[in-house]
């Protein structure tokens, strides 16, 4: 991460702007789209960020709770209270950890594996559209002069 002195430096030009603007109107419209998808399916868009980071989470099937709430970007008090609610919606389970008893494990049950699926395919045709916007001339190696 740059220093706030280097950063100060830097001038950006209109198109910096334009840019900036165009990429944060983009990303709100897609989290827009997604949170009517979570309630249109009986979710709150931070219990279907829950179920994706447990179903896309890296090497295994199962995540601890501190992983969540980094994932989240939220206080660790606040993944458990939103944890508690996924599992009395029958979304998700804790055990205890395989390799040591005193690590909590976060598991994906299946009607909350079926949700973020459903959620997820639902997602697709927008990712798409973004993938292919982004990755036209001027988005990419564009650096602020």
């Amino acid at each position: 991460m740059e220093s706030p002195e280097s950063t100060s430096r830097i001038s950006l030009a209109k198109t910096d702007f334009e840019r900036l603007s165009h990429f944060r109107y983009r990303l709100r419209c897609f989290l827009r789209q997604s949170e009517d998808m979570c309630r249109a399916s009986g979710l709150t868009p931070l219990q279907y960020q829950l179920l994706l980071h447990l179903r896309g989470f890296t090497g295994r099937e199962w995540a601890t709770v501190g992983e969540l709430a980094e994932r989240l970007q939220a206080k660790h008090h606040g993944t458990v209270a939103l944890i508690d609610r996924c599992e009395e919606a029958g979304l998700v389970e804790r055990r205890p950890g395989q390799g040591d008893r005193r690590r909590i494990e976060v598991h994906l049950l299946e009607e909350g594996a079926r949700l973020a699926e459903r959620i997820a395919k639902q997602h697709q045709p927008e990712l798409h559209l973004l993938q292919d916007e982004f990755q036209l001339a001027g988005w990419l190696n564009q650096k602020p002069t």
